[in-house]
């Protein structure tokens, strides 16, 4: 089986690759070249990118039996990929996000069932907007399509909550104040990219995903303070933790609504029995803690050296932690 990533070198794709050739598909990648990890050998690699219009469409031109589209966040990628593709692959996989359900959740156990409607965070909406279109052209025999939903999944990346991973390790080493929306102990899920390539290759030519959505998700529920904790604990650092209401935040920073009320503010679950149920069932290997000491072994020393702090980011970061230690919060 012929398999092209869109990307296939990012925070998920790149243990998709890798998980796909070990499952013995041929593999091909198209995307910059500009990540220093090596592919698996015998992955093919075409340099391009998404504004390459003619390396892009010369992709057309070669036989896929799959195409996973890791890099679509405007509808002008996906009506591209239809002139490009339809016709011509026997699926389409599309990466949209778990935060395009209903926000905020019906329920804590999310299924596939679940609306799709998020009205705070414009990515998630555009990810909606182009599901549709999608399942409407798989209704109309134009592209055969398999959407995939990820929730909060990880690699090489400490987790973000409305600022960076990255930003939150920098303050911890610093001394500086970890800002934890609401009370801290609202629970998430984050999912280790090698146990999402698990199902998700098993997903590739399989005729049952056709027409269907999933999410893939761990089963592992973490409090925020505790996944602050789990980085702290990686770097061998212990984190101050502040506490402040989500609307507060938003009322600092606007723009933190996305991230916040469009996502991270509310305590969510996964059911993954669908993608179970068609791509056999699977066990999640890299819990939380494991998952945050690679990050910290692996990758975040290079990032780190480079690191340059945004001053007016922390500075509001400290203002606002500031600010409500003076509350006795």
């Amino acid at each position: 089986m012929k398999v092209l990533y869109i990307g296939g070198t990012g925070e998920i794709s790149y243990e998709c690759v890798k998980a796909g050739v070990a499952v013995g598909q041929e593999v091909t990648v198209f995307n910059r070249g500009r990540n220093a990890e090596p592919l698996p050998a015998g992955v093919r690699r075409i340099a391009g990118d998404l504004t390459d219009e003619a390396a892009y469409r010369r992709l057309g031109k070669e036989h896929f039996d799959v195409v996973c589209q890791f890099l679509a966040y405007e509808p002008a990628i996906i009506h591209r990929d239809k002139e490009v593709f339809a016709g011509k692959v026997g699926q389409y996989v599309f990466i949209s996000t778990a935060s395009a359900y209903q926000k905020p959740p019906p329920r804590l156990r999310i299924t596939e069932d679940v609306p799709l409607a998020n009205p705070y965070w414009e990515y998630s909406r555009k990810k909606v907007d182009m599901e549709r279109t999608l399942m409407q052209w798989h209704g109309e025999g134009l592209l055969p399509v398999t959407i995939v939903r990820p929730s909060h999944t990880y690699r090489r990346r400490f987790p973000s909550s409305f600022v960076k991973g990255d930003d939150w390790a920098w303050r911890m080493a610093n001394g500086r104040a970890i800002i934890s929306h609401g009370d801290g102990t609202s629970l998430w899920v984050l999912t280790h990219s090698s146990d999402f390539a698990k199902p998700f290759v098993r997903l590739l030519g399989n005729q049952k995903a056709l027409g269907e959505a999933f999410h893939i998700t761990s089963d592992e529920a973490v409090a925020w303070d505790a996944i602050f904790g789990g980085i702290g604990a990686a770097l061998g650092l212990a984190p101050r933790i502040v506490h402040v209401p989500t609307e507060t935040l938003i009322r600092y920073n606007a723009g933190w609504a996305g991230s916040l009320l469009g996502d991270k503010t509310w305590p969510v679950l996964f059911d993954n029995t669908k993608v179970a149920s068609v791509a056999g069932e699977f066990a999640c290997t890299t819990p939380m803690a494991e998952g945050l000491r690679q990050v910290a072994a692996k990758h975040y020393p290079a990032r780190s050296a480079e690191y340059r702090p945004d001053e007016k980011l922390h500075a509001l970061l400290d203002r606002i932690a500031g600010e409500q230690e003076a509350l006795g919060g």
